[in-house]
């Protein structure tokens, strides 16, 4: 007799247990979002992190909370997605903040500035070095909040028509290349052009430009830049790695329950991390095919990257001194990427050097 009644209330209790679950989700709001991308469906991998962020989002909040992904051109264009946001048009974007160099090169730091910090080192001066708080106060003044939204890795210097073995292969040369890299180069004789993504292969190809930058050997194969210009050049000194961005409207982001904003910053890290992982797994695969397809991999001259350097720390300091904002994040920044870079020379360079000889 005891035992049933124990059962009993043992299968009442789950009964409730079983309906509170379920009356918890129902008393928070749906909340529904539009996501503007700066990028095309077919880069997998980068307009994937905001597809994985979405789902996570929706799992973590019982459906309660949908972000709808756009690409780009399907609401705005790809290098609008800040003015996008900014305007309420979109409660949130996910972009590259040197994308919008133009309104400032400050924002060149959320991404990636030429000889910058490795995927690891941006992620630890984003969370750790006080790159966080600097952003935001930055991107404040937009009306936006920051999030990290997935890294490349180190990328590729990009394709080329001709083989460019000196500064004077450089000269008068049209290259598509974005940020503040596009500056440096500049004085290096090239004429930098901004381009979206998805219209990069068109312009190559017709002849408008004479190189272009990207990622890496996984979305520049999707791409098809190897059909168009036969030489691939290493490294991408202007992007030792390149973070992408989610953008947030504070407006929308203060509306959110506690609850709902937890679960985008948990589902954000998710699909920050995931990116880098992902085109480690891809790349190496593309390579090889690109290479079995005739592609002539390069390497840029010990001058030419000593000549980029040069340009590159003239650049960033004449900036640092007419652009206050400018200036109060890359003095932190650059004494950060030196501490950096100590430890790195007696830690991960040294075991890499190593594994790569014995090949």
């Amino acid at each position: 007799m005891e035992r049933r009644s124990f059962l009993k209330k043992a299968a009442v209790g789950a009964s409730v247990g079983a309906i509170a679950a379920p009356a918890l989700a129902q008393s928070q709001p749906t909340v529904n979002w539009r996501l503007a991308s700066s990028f095309p469906k077919s880069l997998d991998v980068i307009y994937g992190a905001a597809e994985r962020m979405s789902k996570r989002v929706a799992e973590l909040t019982g459906g309660k909370f949908n972000i709808r992904v756009f690409a780009a051109g399907e609401i705005v264009p790809a290098l609008q997605v800040v003015d996008a946001v900014q305007a309420g048009t979109v409660e949130m974007g996910h972009s590259a903040g040197y994308y919008y160099f133009g309104k400032d090169p400050a924002f060149c730091f959320d991404t990636a500035v030429p000889f910058g910090l490795t995927s690891r080192q941006q992620t630890s001066w984003f969370e750790f070095g006080g790159g966080k708080e600097l952003m935001r106060e930055f991107y404040k003044d937009y009306g936006i909040l920051n999030f990290m939204g997935g890294n490349t890795g180190t990328q590729m210097g990009g394709w080329y028509r001709k083989e460019i073995k000196t500064l004077k292969d450089m000269d008068g040369l049209k290259m598509r290349i974005s940020g503040l890299a596009g500056r440096v180069v500049q004085r290096l004789g090239v004429v930098p052009q901004q381009i979206g993504g998805g219209d990069i292969y068109p312009a190559l190809e017709k002849g408008t430009i004479d190189a272009a930058e990207w990622v890496g050997p996984y979305d520049d194969e999707k791409l098809g830049f190897n059909r168009v210009a036969p030489f691939y050049y290493a490294p991408g000194w202007w992007e030792a790695s390149a973070q992408l961005n989610f953008m947030v409207g504070i407006k929308e982001w203060e509306k959110l329950p506690k609850e709902y904003q937890h679960a985008f910053e948990v589902a954000s890290h998710e699909a920050h991390l995931f990116m880098q992982a992902d085109f480690d797994h891809r790349n190496p695969a593309a390579l090889a095919r690109l290479l079995k397809a005739g592609v002539k991999l390069r390497t840029f001259s010990r001058d030419i990257m000593e000549a980029a350097y040069k340009a590159s720390t003239e650049v960033m300091e004449e900036e640092a001194a007419k652009n206050a904002k400018f200036k109060k994040i890359y003095e932190p920044w650059k004494q950060f990427r030196q501490n950096q870079n100590q430890w790195y020379s007696v830690s991960e360079a040294p075991i890499a050097n190593f594994m790569v000889s014995r090949k």
